[in-house]
């Protein structure tokens, strides 16, 4: 599973990100708000939501739109513990 986080700017390329250090802050945290870049396909992410919720944890998945554009949107990840 090859995740990347969203871009904090137009031009730049997402960052990818290991399932290990979303785990680890997880650890840390009740509850985790992780923004993934359009890059992600829809699937990885519902495969990283099968996971948290076969730990037990609860995981809310969205859509979150920026601009007019279809292409202008980013996936909003809420995992609680």
């Amino acid at each position: 599973m090859d995740l990347k986080f969203a871009r904090t700017d137009i031009n730049a390329k997402p960052k990818k990100v290991e399932l290990a250090k979303i785990e680890a802050t997880l650890e840390k945290e009740e509850s985790v708000i992780f923004y993934f870049d359009r890059e992600n396909s829809h699937k990885d992410l519902l495969e990283l939501q099968d996971y948290f919720e076969a730990k037990g944890k609860s995981f809310y998945m969205s859509e979150v739109k920026y601009g007019l554009s279809d292409s202008e949107y980013m996936y909003q990840v809420h995992i609680i513990n």
